[in-house]
């Protein structure tokens, strides 16, 4: 079975199958002829597996300890229960404080947020953790510089290959032979290409957060 098959059955996305298979949650073999990943019932079944565990937030982790036969599926559970009453209790205090603040019928520039913070940090250090969109906010920028840095690399390039194609018309009778100018042209070009593959592979990374490839699901 063939990988968009595998996407059509479990309704799980390439790109996720082949992150599993990254991690070692799947092992597919590979056909000797082609090289061609191919899938069989077991990978099908474990797809279905992680597609359930993923949707209750089971980490990866976990999932690799069940399927090693190191923890029964209750272990897991019980595990993973801790992990959701705690984030159940810091959703029902950040919930606590943004019921307080609904009364406040103030406007926001009339807001002093000193004591609030000051009482968010106090309820931090007790170990509640809130959602922290932070990191969020700056992901456009990192887009913005990844694409920026990009495009000044690849206008240079592109200049550089027209100058160069430029300079090789003006004195026809002077000019070096094809096969140079084809490789002094086609350099830079290598380079536009390198350039494009390492924005696409850092836009990829962004995408992912950065910071927990694990949690994309």
């Amino acid at each position: 079975m063939k990988i968009n098959e595998v996407e059509a059955q479990v309704g799980v996305t390439k790109k996720n199958i082949r992150f599993y298979e990254e991690k070692g949650l799947i092992a597919p073999r590979r056909n000797s002829e082609n090289g061609y990943r191919e899938y069989g019932p077991g990978e099908v079944e474990q797809l279905k597996q992680i597609k359930l565990l993923r949707k209750l937030g089971v980490p990866l982790e976990e999932i690799r300890r069940m399927q090693s036969g190191g923890h029964t599926v209750g272990d897991g559970m019980r595990r993973h229960l801790v992990t959701l009453e705690r984030e159940r209790e810091n959703l029902e205090r950040s919930m606590e404080l943004c019921r307080t603040l609904k009364d406040w019928e103030q406007r926001l520039d009339t807001l002093e947020a000193d004591g609030l913070l000051e009482r968010m940090e106090e309820m931090e250090r007790e170990g509640t953790t809130f959602k922290d969109k932070q990191r969020e906010d700056a992901r456009p920028v990192r887009y913005a510089a990844a694409v920026a840095a990009s495009l000044i690399m690849v206008a240079f390039m592109a200049g550089a290959m027209a100058l160069m194609a430029w300079g090789f018309t003006v004195e026809p009778e002077e000019a070096p032979p094809l096969a140079l100018m084809a490789v002094l042209i086609a350099l830079p070009g290598v380079v536009i290409l390198g350039v494009l593959y390492a924005l696409y592979q850092r836009i990829r990374e962004i995408q992912k957060g950065e910071e927990d490839d694990a949690k994309n699901y």
